[in-house]
């Protein structure tokens, strides 16, 4: 049977959940089928037992006809994929949305899975980063960034399994993140991230590693000031709230500030494997 033509596939859950097809949506509008695809998608080329689907959907107490309602939900899905894709649904069945033992398998047999080139780009910008090569780093994790258009999944009711692959997309992101600034920082492009380690901040006043990039492009920056005082409001806001001091390594750094250490002011090479200053700066 001939696999169906999915070159013209866009699919999309780093924001809100979209499918498409040469510009067609194909993406569910009811809750429950749109909650199934979501945990097909999080695992797709795996399959996904049917057990763990009546949980997502129902928790603790599945209804006597889960089974049953799973797979109306499965075959709604495979007539969406079918209208989208040109084919009919049982070439669906058995190319991309398969039955397998105790489950299913979602198989998009298309490139253009945001997910999965985020997954590839922060890979490969992150081994980049590793070796030292910030030029080849810094371009790897801003594209990362750029697949990210809002919170995962935004649109889909998630339940106790979606919940945490959400949350831990979320903290990649963060991570990808801090390692772009990172690697840009290595670059001497300290003036560059500062709007992005403002925004990032007020989503996570609290994070001690944004804190500490964002005083070493102030003070990179020729803004002594404004990097101690920055110091200074995140040590009230954690020991106001929460009873802590800063980390020793901001202690540190907020030292070497007040000290204007020379290591702080370590310049970019031409090859851009500068590195920030160790034990202070990120790492």
């Amino acid at each position: 049977m001939q696999k169906p033509d999915a070159t013209g596939m866009r699919i999309r859950v780093l924001g809100p959940l979209s499918l498409t097809n040469h510009d067609t949506s194909i993406t569910p509008t009811a809750p429950k089928p749109r909650s199934v695809l979501a945990l097909l998608l999080i695992h797709a080329g795996h399959a996904v037992s049917a057990a763990a689907l009546f949980y997502e959907l129902w928790g603790d107490e599945p209804p006597h006809s889960a089974a049953t309602t799973l797979q109306t939900y499965v075959l709604h899905l495979r007539r969406l994929l079918s209208t989208g894709l040109g084919t009919d649904p049982a070439t669906i069945a058995t190319t991309v949305l398969m039955t397998t033992p105790g489950g299913y398998l979602l198989n998009p047999a298309t490139d253009d899975f945001d997910l999965h080139r985020y997954q590839r780009l922060t890979t490969a910008g992150r081994q980049a980063l590793a070796y030292g090569d910030n030029t080849r780093a810094a371009d790897l994790l801003q594209d990362a960034q750029s697949q990210w258009s809002g919170p995962a999944f935004t649109g889909v009711h998630a339940g106790a399994l979606l919940r945490p692959q959400i949350k831990r997309l979320e903290e990649s992101r963060l991570t990808t993140i801090e390692q772009s600034i990172e690697a840009r920082l290595r670059l001497g492009r300290h003036q560059e991230v500062l709007p992005e380690l403002a925004g990032m901040l007020a989503e996570h006043p609290h994070h001690e590693n944004l804190h500490a990039q964002l005083m070493i492009a102030l003070h990179r920056s020729g803004r002594r000031h404004d990097a101690l005082q920055a110091f200074q409001r995140l040590r009230a806001a954690l020991t106001t709230e929460l009873g802590l001091e800063p980390c020793l390594r901001l202690r540190m750094l907020h030292q070497a500030i007040l000290a204007d250490d020379p290591a702080l002011q370590v310049p970019p090479r031409d090859d851009g494997l500068a590195q920030t200053i160790d034990n202070l700066a990120v790492r």
